[in-house]
């Protein structure tokens, strides 16, 4: 099923060019909290009135974020349970649907600029993590079903529970354990499927050290003097991997190279515009048909989508027919 809905980003311009998130991102502006917590009423505790008489939570506390998220995934996608095991990553929502609404123009972008939706477009998530919300926000918008991979069977656990739980994701979102950890796709993709992208939010840091590092700047940043755990923010398989980001990408592409037909798009969020040539290397080394780089801004931090496809024009156009 294709949908009617233009690939456009001119919409509201004036309003996302202030914090550079996508036009049809609904989190493009302040958190409404009085709709928020009409949505969730537990989140009512945790909104106090800033120095600038403006509604806000304190983003230092778990808790706080996390029943943010909840009442974000219930007033905008209907969520009605969500919850992560403690010291998993709670990642903030605004950026996560960026990634969605970014790779939806990539589709529409082989198909006359429209957006397929519905269950017949299969995405693929790589590293799905507890919290679940690249496939609910990926559902809950545009219908897509998904498939979501992790190396860590409580993360796998936790996302089937908030699968099962939740009756408008049931049957659209099967959630696999990776049990080889150094594998990507082997293993999770199965022999008589294919998807039209694969994601990725790639572990950032190359070693705990690193991320510990960054977890205490976080928490400077954030206002807290006394030293905290890493797991504040996630768990180390969510955080770090040997070679960091870059590495992780690599092993990735190379990986792709043995399955070119069973992804139209391979894609993959990088954080460090250093890592962009070491990974642009990687993808001509494999002979990459073609590669596009997808910036994406969140008020001052910038990152960008990667994406390649080992399909030519005329199997982009034969995969399109067959499956959209």
């Amino acid at each position: 099923m294709q949908s009617k809905v233009k690939a456009t980003s001119s919409e509201n311009l004036e309003t996302t060019e202030k914090n550079g998130l996508h036009s049809r991102n609904p989190h493009r502006f302040r958190y409404d909290f009085k709709q928020l917590i009409a949505s969730c009423h537990d989140l009512s505790p945790f909104v106090s009135i800033n120095q600038y008489k403006s509604e806000t939570i304190d983003f230092a506390n778990p808790e706080a974020v996390k029943m943010l998220n909840r009442a974000i995934l219930k007033h905008y996608y209907k969520i009605s349970f969500w919850d992560i095991p403690q010291n998993y990553l709670c990642p903030p929502i605004p950026g996560r649907a960026d990634y969605i609404h970014y790779v939806a123009d990539l589709l529409a972008s082989c198909n006359n600029e429209i957006i397929p939706q519905g269950k017949s477009i299969k995405v693929l998530d790589i590293g799905i993590g507890a919290n679940c919300v690249y496939p609910i926000i990926g559902t809950q918008t545009y219908g897509w079903n998904f498939v979501g991979s992790d190396i860590d069977s409580i993360a796998i656990k936790s996302a089937k529970k908030i699968v099962s739980v939740n009756a408008s994701l049931e049957g659209k979102i099967d959630c696999r354990l990776q049990t080889t950890s150094s594998n990507i796709f082997k293993g999770i993709i199965m022999p008589d499927e294919v998807f039209d992208v694969s994601i990725c939010n790639p572990p950032f840091h190359s070693s705990l050290e690193e991320a510990t590092a960054g977890t205490q700047r976080k928490l400077k940043n954030l206002g807290i003097k006394e030293k905290t755990k890493l797991n504040f923010g996630g768990q180390n398989t969510e955080l770090w991997c040997k070679g960091g980001e870059e590495t992780f990408v690599r092993n990735m592409i190379n990986e792709s190279t043995e399955i070119p037909t069973k992804c139209f798009w391979f894609t993959s969020l990088i954080s460090k515009k250093e890592h962009l040539p070491s990974i642009y290397h990687a993808l001509r080394q494999v002979k990459t048909l073609e590669v596009r780089t997808i910036e994406m801004k969140q008020g001052q931090k910038v990152s960008r989508i990667v994406a390649w496809t080992f399909l030519n024009k005329t199997q982009q156009k034969e995969w399109q027919l067959k499956y959209w």
